[in-house]
């Protein structure tokens, strides 16, 4: 068994308090190594190294962006179908926990580990524009969005998350509504062009929330071999900000008649005519812009969850 420890998660605090968790992770876990990242993209790297090492279960201790690191290193591996993966929920935002009803408390999350069950998950696939203009590809486990949550992740980056993640996306959110600008963008599904138009945001949803809380996609299923995407399509910014955005939080924005709800495996995303490319962001990174594509692993990984 291997710890991934991303000491920078929540704002540095899991670094700072690693010294006082650590003998408790251990106490429960008993004969595990334990690693802490350096930099962005450590985790995928030890990741990929432990699976093809032999390493049966993986940890990652961090927030939601640490454990898509963890689950692209042991996809990229070619290991996912004998890695087991463990999360203890140590960041700021906790959206997939939520999804997979782990606990947020460290000694719950350590009790699933030890004694809860195997699920396979679905995961997500993308190919896109980085911020440098070149075509990459990468992996996403919860989520994948266009536009303004996109947008958003710049801002959420700079806010103090001591506050937690749902202030942070909150005030990044409403800031960034202020300046927001929507987006000329033809989506398909499944090949089936569902949008031509402006969009305030697009969510290739795989568990059922984002953003620090918000319950972007309330019947998405992480392990039915498809995406849920909610495709908000221009609205003003008053009715952005004093409207949508509390009703994102309680899921009630999918009975807005304009809000549009799709069901796919394949994903695609460009913009119309010579419109300026919306941004793309995957389980909380910003990672450049559109054209996109994105398509569901059914069952790609397995996550040790409550039992």
């Amino acid at each position: 068994m291997l710890v991934i420890v991303n000491p920078n998660s929540r704002s540095g605090r899991t670094g700072r308090k690693w010294g006082s968790l650590e003998g408790r992770v251990r106490s429960a876990l008993g004969e595990a190594d334990v690693v802490a990242t350096r930099a962005p993209r450590d985790a995928t790297a030890l990741a990929a190294t432990a699976a093809k090492r032999g390493v049966e279960t993986i940890i990652s201790a961090g927030g939601d962006g640490t454990f898509s690191e963890v689950a692209a290193g042991v996809l990229d591996s070619g290991c996912a179908d004998r890695v087991k993966l463990g999360l203890l929920p140590l960041g700021s935002g906790g959206d997939l926990p939520r999804t997979l009803g782990i606990p947020r408390s460290l000694d719950a999350a350590l009790e699933v580990i030890t004694g809860g069950a195997v699920r396979s998950i679905d995961a997500g696939r993308l190919e896109y524009v980085d911020r440098q203009g070149e075509h990459r590809s990468g992996w996403f486990v919860n989520e994948a969005s266009i536009g303004l949550s996109a947008d958003v992740a710049i801002h959420v980056e700079r806010m103090p998350k001591q506050l937690g993640g749902k202030v942070a996306f909150a005030l990044g959110a409403a800031r960034t509504i202020l300046g927001h600008r929507p987006s000329e963008t033809c989506i398909r599904v499944d090949d089936k062009r569902v949008h031509e138009g402006g969009i305030c945001l697009v969510a290739l949803s795989n568990g059922r929330y984002f953003g620090g809380g918000m319950k972007i996609a309330p019947a998405a299923e992480i392990d039915d071999g498809s995406l849920d995407v909610v495709v908000g399509p221009a609205f003003s910014r008053t009715r952005l900000l004093f409207d949508l955005l509390p009703r994102l939080y309680r899921g009630t924005h999918v009975s807005d008649p304009r809000i549009e709800i799709h069901r796919g495996q394949l994903i695609e995303a460009e913009p119309v005519g010579d419109a300026q490319p919306a941004a793309v962001e995957a389980d909380g990174e910003l990672l450049g812009t559109l054209p996109a594509r994105f398509e569901i692993r059914p069952r790609a990984l397995r996550v040790i969850v409550p039992s």
